[in-house]
């Protein structure tokens, strides 16, 4: 029986897996085998929900276990050390050699926090559901002490920055001084003006300062050093959320693949990694570009997409049928505005308040990896307001 082994169960592995079980395979079925050395799927985008707690943990990030339940995918948790090219085997930490026919490597990214001064010290990513507990904690903490004002700066101005500060204001209250900073002259500088304009009137509703043309110099437990235009400010904080950038992790810089200049693997537009039509690769790890040839950011949508396509090339390869250049579909864009709305741009539909925000929200469910876990939290999104709205009769 052939063999399929996917490296990382972020959403280009878990998703490419799931697709390449539903596939009508004219041999029997290759098993399929994804190595993940977390026990917990993470929805990234619906991550920041934790922080209002308008989510649960379960339904953000839900077990493999449970995902791959009714499926024939075979789960190993472990941490991949090496690939052999030669012989076709993945070695790992705590389990034999996994010898494969077929390749992904899914390994994700990283928040690249360390070149900053203080960065790695005192400040929070936001990427994982760890980076969430910890920022809960932290809110938790400050919250339940004797401070009258809770002072959060937020590095970076893109859609992760711009939603986690929208939220933690809507948690915080009156209580939050919040801050964005970016280097650059304007916020969410690669999405459409419509939902540019309406996160600029949430973020001024809530009175969240935005520090332009800024960089951050260092980051102390209490404080921050900010450059603009040659001059310093310290400022005062007790949170440091960091949402800048996203590079490969470090396993890839061993991986014996061609990569560019900035450690991303090389792939072909049917992303086969160059020189290795028997591996793929996608994610954060390789660089994507639209039909114009401009690179695609990495995010979610775009890990969501070269799924299907990977998946695809991966069983064309098996039985011999022609594979299909990665064509990307730009589907509009979704940022969430606080609890309880949200803009929406795409596919000629503009839309903001709490109808986007219903949207957003259905759109993602739709998204998530399995219909029985679409179906669970459906019930849950559905029980929680009336199970709400007993209490509050009952009370």
């Amino acid at each position: 029986m052939k063999k399929i082994v996917i490296l990382g169960g972020g959403f280009g592995g878990l998703y490419t897996a799931l697709k390449l079980q539903q596939l009508q395979w004219t041999e029997p079925q290759p098993e399929i085998i994804l190595i993940e050395k977390n026990d917990r799927f993470v929805f990234s985008p619906l991550l920041y929900e934790l922080i209002t707690e308008e989510m649960q943990s379960w339904e953000v990030a839900p077990y493999y276990a449970d995902l791959l339940a009714n499926t024939s995918i075979h789960l190993i948790q472990d941490t991949v050390k090496n690939v052999d090219i030669s012989s076709q085997e993945v070695s790992l930490e705590n389990h034999d050699h996994i010898s494969y026919d077929r390749l992904v490597v899914a390994l994700g990214g990283k928040t690249p926090i360390g070149i900053v001064e203080g960065a790695k010290e005192y400040a929070i990513p936001f990427r994982t559901l760890d980076h969430a507990y910890k920022l809960k904690e932290k809110l938790r903490t400050i919250e339940n002490s004797e401070s009258e004002r809770i002072r959060v700066a937020v590095v970076g101005g893109g859609y992760s920055g711009v939603e986690i500060a929208l939220k933690m204001a809507d948690r915080l209250g009156d209580k939050g001084k919040i801050r964005i900073i970016d280097r650059n002259s304007d916020i969410l500088t690669d999405s459409p003006s419509f939902n540019q304009d309406k996160a600029k009137q949430a973020l001024s509703d809530r009175q969240i300062w935005l520090d332009l043309d800024t960089e951050v110099n260092n980051i102390t437990e209490h404080q921050i050093s900010l450059s603009y235009k040659g001059q310093i400010d310290i400022i005062p904080t007790d949170i440091v959320v960091w949402t800048v950038g996203t590079t490969p992790v470090t396993i890839t810089n061993t991986l014996p693949f061609p990569k560019s200049d900035r450690g991303h693997i090389e792939i072909n537009s049917q992303l086969q990694v160059k020189d290795n039509p028997h591996v793929f690769a996608l994610g954060d790890l390789v660089i994507s570009q639209d039909k114009e040839g401009n690179p695609l950011p990495a995010t979610a949508q775009v890990a969501f997409q070269q799924a299907d396509y990977c998946a695809w090339n991966i069983w064309a390869t098996l039985e011999d049928k022609p594979l299909l250049p990665f064509k990307y579909q730009p589907l509009g864009e979704m940022l969430a505005l606080g609890s309880d709305a949200a803009t929406l741009s795409g596919l000629g539909i503009s839309l903001d308040g709490g109808l986007a925000y219903f949207a957003r929200r259905l759109v993602y469910l739709y998204r998530l990896p399995t219909v029985e876990h679409q179906l669970a939290v459906a019930l849950n999104w559905i029980t929680n307001p009336i199970s709400t709205l007993i209490n509050s009769f009952q009370d």
